[in-house]
């Protein structure tokens, strides 16, 4: 897999404006601002742990919104960046500690969207976030994205913590799973395609 796998996506309606490249080969770079802190946090951790670079332009008139849109169009983003998905590992998975927290994701590359969030949020919010918004952005991802994505928080007593170590999970195991596959060559399915 010798070029670069990157994706320009914008997506303007009467509630947000956006706009995210990404580039699959990259080393964790991030440019964010979405006026959301605690979604600027998450997006910025996904982006470290997974190595993509990614930029991003949002306005949006509610958090909600903004998290449901900023989701949607990174995930469509690196959908476009991965292709037909001819030649990555497709399957990735990992377990993250973060202090009291810890999280485990698998994630299946494959084109047909479903999700699981287990994200164990006992508070109404984190930070300036609402909690269903932070489910929500998992959500909106795994569906744009075309990924089968599991998240679960085992245990902890920090929300933040264990949304935290989730999010790391998902960029790791999102890390593994679009990885290029050396011995493969061609789409990673006993079906020939995804």
């Amino acid at each position: 897999m010798s070029e670069l796998r990157e994706a320009e996506v914008t997506r303007k309606t009467k509630e947000t404006d956006i706009t995210v490249k990404v580039q699959l080969e990259g080393t964790g770079n991030i440019r964010i601002n979405t006026s959301v802190k605690f979604l600027d946090h998450l997006v910025t951790s996904f982006a470290t742990h997974s190595l993509i670079d990614i930029q991003i332009d949002a306005t949006g008139d509610l958090i909600h919104h903004t998290a449901e849109d900023v989701a949607l169009t990174i995930g469509e983003a690196i959908n476009k960046a991965l292709g037909e998905r001819k030649s990555i590992k497709r399957f990735g998975f990992a377990i993250v500690p973060m202090d009291d927290a810890l999280a485990y994701s698998a994630v299946d590359l494959v084109k047909r969207p479903f999700q699981v969030a287990d994200l164990k949020i006992d508070k109404e919010g984190i930070e300036d976030m609402p909690a269903e918004d932070i489910y929500h952005f998992i959500q909106s991802f795994s569906t744009s994205l075309q990924a089968n994505i599991h998240v679960i928080v085992e245990y902890g007593n920090n929300d933040h913590h264990k949304v935290e170590a989730a999010i790391k999970a998902m960029a790791l195991s999102m890390r593994e799973a679009m990885s290029p596959d050396s011995r493969r060559d061609g789409t990673p399915s006993s079906k020939g395609m995804m």
